[in-house]
């Protein structure tokens, strides 16, 4: 049966009217996952940074000089999440968020919040091939790179050169302890799984790796070639999508520069 004129439009109108309703739907999905993530880490950074309870007013003397400041109240986070074991931050972006590590699936807080919620943003994370303690040759964390600028979208601000030269520098806290790094470069890299394509524990491979790092393969990059890099060398990853729609990541990597013990 040939269909009328009238009855075309309306299946035409009715078609046009599913797609508007389905993209309305992921409009409202997107801004909500976006208020829930921005929410959850809010209040994360408000249990972070509470006041820690020290069981008295003054630190014995140990002899050797004052502990470095660690703001973050890790006895409150674990009573959110055991599995939250380290604070990362980043002058001049919005990176500022707890760092986990599932002790049952190195894929969990890809979409899960540090409440272990189902959440599209996820966390800041690390795998299972690495130790909570940073002592690796190499610490790859991973973040999303989200549309409003959350989790580790802001790394690409290191894009820029100007940026990349005024903003020098990684924290990592730790129970105890302050880890700075200084940033050694930033740039896109393709999508190999950095921890199982290289065998940091053969010298000869993180020597050759190093020399990549100081000099990568990458029409956008930028290096601190004032920085020297060797066999004791300490790095760590910050590994998020690129801005485009091309497989890869973007890296920011820095050097273990000064490892402190904290009150």
């Amino acid at each position: 049966m040939k269909l009328s004129k009238k009855n075309i439009l309306s299946i035409i109108l009715v078609i046009l009217l599913i797609i508007l309703l389905l993209g309305l739907g992921y409009i409202l999905f997107v801004v909500y996952n976006n208020y829930t993530a921005r929410n959850n880490y809010n209040n994360i950074k408000d249990t972070a940074f509470s006041t820690q309870e020290t069981g008295s007013e003054t630190q014995p003397f140990t002899g050797h000089k004052e502990l470095a400041d660690n703001p973050v109240n890790f006895n409150s986070l674990k009573e959110v999440n055991e599995e939250i074991y380290a604070w990362i931050y980043v002058p001049g972006t919005e990176v500022d968020y707890p760092v986990l590590q599932s002790f049952t699936s190195d894929f969990f807080y890809l979409d899960h919040d540090v409440y272990k919620n189902y959440l599209f943003a996820g966390s800041i994370y690390t795998e299972s091939c690495n130790l909570r303690n940073f002592t690796d040759r190499n610490t790859v964390l991973y973040g999303h790179n989200m549309a409003d600028g959350s989790m580790f979208a802001t790394l690409h601000r290191f894009e820029d050169e100007s940026f990349f030269k005024e903003n020098k520098y990684i924290y990592v806290y730790l129970p105890g302890r302050k880890l700075t790094y200084e940033i050694v470069s930033a740039y896109n890299y393709d999508d190999r799984h950095i921890m199982n394509s290289f065998n940091f524990n053969d010298d000869e491979v993180f020597k050759e790796y190093i020399e990549f790092v100081m000099n990568p393969h990458s029409s956008v990059s930028n290096v601190n070639k004032d920085i020297e890099l060797d066999l004791n060398s300490k790095l760590i990853t910050l590994s998020t999508c690129l801005n485009s729609n091309d497989d890869g990541r973007y890296l920011v990597q820095g050097v273990l520069i000064k490892d402190e013990q904290t009150n």
